[in-house]
């Protein structure tokens, strides 16, 4: 009995000791690869700690180079600084219209629009006032007037910027009109409607106003081209900003379509003139 409990004794205690052996292989083998990724953060560190250093030194380095100065797009006030304003033209009109539709009209389409000196008359030399400008360019106002029985039409057309300036200017025909009947012509607080009623109800002789709004009016023939025999355009004034009324985009799109709709046409056939205020 003592040796065979001996021997089984003896065989059990050899097993464990086999098994000790292999957990403390695990156990180190496991500690080893424990600390391997420790290994590779200080290497990581390292690098990324020397990628900072490189791009702080190119940093200074494109700090200590001299910058580019861009160069800044004049304005119409650095323009206007340098140099006084120069007036308006038959030729600037011309190549306005030119520019505008390039790319809108064939070669021949754009000849068409093209007009001869003789459709012009004597552009504002910035001396006159609106007044005296009507009174050199219409002479023969007073009989002109009188002849004009018209309804939905009107003999003088001032075109312009805004609804202010539309305002500005009728106070400035005071000198000119007489007994004539003025007709304010802008979409601000009044609806197109009301100046329909208003053309068609009586005799009106010289109309002020935008070219959107005048141009909506002669598509809905609410005012028709039938006696009209000047057209002005409010053309060297300028605004708070120092722009005139082709300076602003919307405005020039709006008066490009007006003289479109009807007005270069009946300038070619002489029976209409352009003046530059």
């Amino acid at each position: 009995m003592g040796d065979d409990l001996g021997d089984e004794w003896w065989k059990h205690d050899d097993g464990s000791e086999g098994e000790k052996k292999t957990v403390q292989e695990e156990h180190s083998t496991g500690e080893t690869k424990r600390t391997k990724p420790a290994k590779r953060k200080r290497v990581a560190e390292k690098t990324v700690k020397a990628k900072k250093k490189t791009d702080s030194q190119t940093k200074d380095q494109e700090s200590e180079k001299p910058k580019k100065k861009r160069n800044k797009k004049k304005t119409i006030t650095d323009v206007l600084a340098t140099s006084a304003p120069k007036p308006g033209c038959p030729s600037d009109l011309q190549d306005l219209v030119a520019q505008y539709f390039s790319d809108k009209r064939s070669v021949i389409e754009r000849d068409e629009l093209q007009l001869q000196n003789s459709c012009f008359l004597s552009s504002n030399d910035l001396t006159h006032s609106l007044s005296s400008y009507l009174k050199q360019v219409c002479p023969k106002w007073a009989k002109i007037q009188k002849q004009h029985t018209d309804k939905s039409s009107v003999v003088v057309l001032i075109v312009c910027s805004s609804a202010v300036r539309t305002i500005e200017l009728i106070k400035l025909l005071t000198a000119f009109k007489g007994k004539a009947k003025v007709v304010k012509l802008f979409a601000k607080h009044i609806k197109i409607e009301e100046q329909v009623k208003l053309l068609q109800k009586g005799v009106t002789h010289i109309g002020v106003g935008t070219p959107g709004r005048i141009g909506a009016l002669i598509d809905r023939e609410g005012l028709t081209l039938q006696a009209l025999r000047y057209v002005i355009l409010d053309w060297n004034w300028r605004d708070r900003k120092l722009r005139r009324m082709i300076d602003i985009s919307e405005v020039k799109g709006d008066l490009m379509k007006l003289l479109d709709s009807g007005i270069l046409t009946t300038c070619k056939e002489d029976k209409v003139k352009i003046g530059l205020f």
